[in-house]
């Protein structure tokens, strides 16, 4: 806020006129925000009466110098519940809600942060004359936000409405703070609106179609791509994409997004994915056709941490994602739209008006379905979002599986029905495929040593990073072996795949170890391969890196699917490859990329985990609201229980020849977090943050890291614990299954 300078008397209005500039400009700029969201006068009364508590005599002590405390943020929401009636009690919570949270972050209904918590006396001391003078009229608000609820989903609706007026809130107080004190150059915060660039973005785009080599897969990858286009004019809402491995469907959803944003007016792209491990090259893709209109977020190194110094463009932009197009994760999308946090919350009123594609959508976590798909329906249905489920294995989200066993008849399912935009999904599985799959049984990993032995350029892909250095150990005396994990940063496994690429190209021996990261998004083409038993998309993602681009015989091209006596799956693992079993039996082998085996699949997956598993945390069951009744909104809670990773990891920097400068830069206060940041995310390792923490306390072998700008940045002291065979070895690293890799 302000520190509006006082010069010593209450009787010197020059502060207070400060004070009311202050809350009309947030008001005006938060309802600006707000208004194409359809709520600019809740947004506006929030803006209003953030900072009534600064009326009250106590904060005049302060700005004077005293050291005091002064809650200034409780007296403006408990004014709007004294100013409530009946009919709007529910709006005066709500806003009451995002008035209490703006620098602590969203309440909940109860307990000891809630307003309910507050002693009204608050707004007693607040001076009679300002009081008089605050003219509230909450009924606009409630309107406002009654039209933003559905009767099947009205405490969720109502819910995502707060979260979007908290997030107008917050942005307009974070920037009219940010314009009093000239910290923050306009040309930093100001990116073009997608509307003003796009043109210029498609014509990027079609120059890059157009210089791909005209062979038989992409002139199918050409047709699908002009389908898509054509169905760029259907209206807003939710789709689905599903295309098989090698049909091009990144590049395919991108122009379907350019061209359906030019019909409808959407205000940016985000394109989401759940893998850090691919991001990088995502991103990379989309910058080299359209510069930097491009803004790449994900948490390798995190520039939100609170309290960093640094305001360069990337954090600005991080915060708000105002860009026209934002490559980021699952998590970091998710996460935010269901936080707490005021500078993770700012983002969200940007969120609306966008499209929206989540690639590698199966991989939404399981346990946080019913909330996580919650939302994407609202997003669709209120704040004008196009959302594209992009896939090669097509989840059943409007299955009736995932509301057989919903609580109080609760509806979880999506409305997808017609809203398919590839062309004949079934018949591009006939013509895309290029790879059989076979059941190979159990087998040991001195067997499949053995098998690798007789296949000199050949893949395997286990479940976690212990089997894959395992495995790796029996094999790594062979000609061509490697290994490939998370355990290597990124830039060292950019390496590695390019020297993959090499040898299959030049017929050289390659033995490739690895974890489920090449499972998407990396172009590989192995003509055969082993995968230990996982689910079906894993399965047929797998498949996808053998034959890839369809140069042998389908039958000549196997992968073998196997089940490891020497390292057992994870519980959740095994319950999916049961699952996947299940489907296997029904269909055959020939047949289990096709739509309706995956379907069966995903239907099999839901009906074995019911309810209590796709909400695992009771996320749904926290907010709570009947008309003309209480709001219960656990936003607090929520946040903090909706985690797409139960353990979060955490990045350690490898000093090498890649990353020395700019870890020599961390040393000088002038070079900007968010900068270094960028420069050293392609050399880190996420691990458990017990193991970081581990090595900073006690280190291993004697070689301690150390920690630079707080705790931001963690750079390893030495190189010792890093092999360019294995990667980064931790102690308590194998037990860690590769499903960690998500953040």
């Amino acid at each position: 806020m302000p520190a509006y300078a006082h010069s010593g008397s209450k009787s010197d209005r020059s502060d207070w006129q400060l004070l009311e500039d202050h809350l009309r400009q947030v008001a005006d700029l938060a309802a600006a925000k707000a208004a194409p969201l359809g709520l600019a006068e809740a947004a506006r009364l929030a803006g209003k009466l953030h900072d009534f508590g600064k009326h009250d005599p106590a904060f005049d002590r302060v700005l004077q110098g005293r050291l005091e405390r002064v809650d200034h943020s409780t007296a403006g929401g408990m004014f709007l519940i004294r100013r409530s009636d009946p009919r709007t009690g529910f709006a005066a919570d709500l806003l009451a809600q995002a008035i209490l949270g703006h620098h602590a972050g969203l309440p909940d209904s109860l307990g000891d942060a809630s307003l309910s918590a507050r002693r009204d006396g608050y707004v007693d001391r607040i001076p009679a004359e300002v009081t008089a003078a605050t003219d509230v009229d909450l009924m606009p608000a409630a309107r406002e936000l009654v039209a933003k609820t559905r009767p099947e989903s009205p405490a969720f609706d109502l819910s995502l409405a707060g979260r979007m007026v908290f997030s107008c809130l917050v942005d307009a107080d974070f920037r009219d703070t940010e314009a009093f004190y000239g910290k923050t150059d306009p040309l930093a915060r100001d990116w073009p609106a997608l509307a003003d660039v796009l043109p210029d973005m498609r014509a990027a785009f079609d120059r890059r179609i157009a210089g791909f080599p005209d062979t038989d897969l992409n002139r199918l990858r050409g047709t699908i791509l002009t389908h898509l286009r054509a169905q760029a004019v259907l209206p807003p809402g939710l789709f689905t994409l599903t295309v098989p491995t090698g049909g091009g469907k990144t590049l395919a959803s991108l122009g379907f997004a350019l061209d359906h944003a030019q019909v409808h007016g959407h205000r940016r792209i985000i394109y989401a994915i759940p893998y850090t491990s691919i991001i990088d090259q995502t991103a990379a893709t989309f910058r080299d056709m359209f510069g930097d209109l491009v803004l790449e977020h994900h948490s390798a190194i995190d520039s939100e941490k609170p309290g960093a110094e640094a305001r360069d463009k990337l954090r600005l932009a991080m915060e708000d994602w105002a860009a026209p197009l934002v490559v980021t994760t699952n998590v970091q999308l998710f996460e935010s739209l269901f936080s707490a946090r005021p500078s993770r919350c700012r983002k969200l009123h940007n969120i609306a008006g966008s499209i929206i594609i989540l690639d590698e959508a199966q991989c939404l976590p399981r346990g946080l379905l019913a909330p996580t798909l919650k939302m994407i329906e609202a997003l669709a249905a209120q704040y004008g979002c196009t959302i594209v489920l992009c896939t090669a294995t097509q989840p059943a989200f409007d299955s009736a599986e995932l509301d057989r066993h919903a609580k109080r008849k609760r509806k979880i399912g999506l409305a997808l029905a017609g809203r398919e935009l590839a062309p004949d999904p079934e018949g591009l599985f006939r013509r895309l495929r290029r790879a059989q799959v076979v059941d190979g049984g159990p087998i040991e990993d001195g067997a499949l040593a053995a098998a690798l032995q007789q296949a000199p350029q050949s893949m395997v892909i286990v479940n976690s990073r212990a089997h894959a250095l395992a495995l790796f150990r029996k094999v790594q005396d062979q000609p061509g072996a490697l290994h490939l994990t998370t355990r290597q940063y990124p830039a060292h496994r950019r390496e590695i795949i390019a020297d993959i690429r090499q040898r299959l190209s030049q017929g050289a021996p390659c033995r490739l170890i690895a974890t489920s990261l090449i499972e998407a998004g990396v172009d590989l083409d192995f003509p055969v391969g082993w995968r230990a038993e996982a689910g079906l998309d894993s399965v047929i993602q797998a498949a996808g890196r053998v034959n890839r681009e369809g140069r042998r015989p389908p039958e000549d091209s196997t992968l073998t699917l196997f089940s490891a006596p020497d390292h057992p799956a994870p519980a959740e693992i095994r319950a999916l490859a049961t699952a996947m079993r299940a489907t296997l039996a029904t269909f055959g082998s020939p047949a289990l990329g096709d739509p309706q085996a995956i379907r069966h699949w995903f239907e099999e997956v839901y009906w074995r985990a019911g309810d209590a598993r796709l909400d695992s945390e009771g996320l749904l069951d926290r907010f709570l609201f009947t008309p003309r009744g209480p709001v219960n909104f656990a936003y607090r809670s929520v946040a903090a229980a909706y985690r797409m990773v139960d353990s979060p990891l955490l990045p350690v920097i490898i000093p090498c020849e890649g990353s020395d400068d700019a870890i020599r830069q961390l040393a000088f206060g002038q070079i900007p977090s968010g900068k270094i940041a960028r420069a050293l995310q392609p050399y880190t390792v996420q691990i458990p943050a017990r193991d970081r923490e581990k090595l900073r306390v006690n280190g291993k072998g004697g070689f301690v890291a150390a920690e630079q700008r707080g705790d931001q940045f963690f750079v390893l002291s030495g190189t010792e614990l890093y092999r360019r065979d294995i990667g980064l070895f931790w102690e308590g690293a194998e037990d860690l299954g590769e499903d960690q890799m998500f953040i």
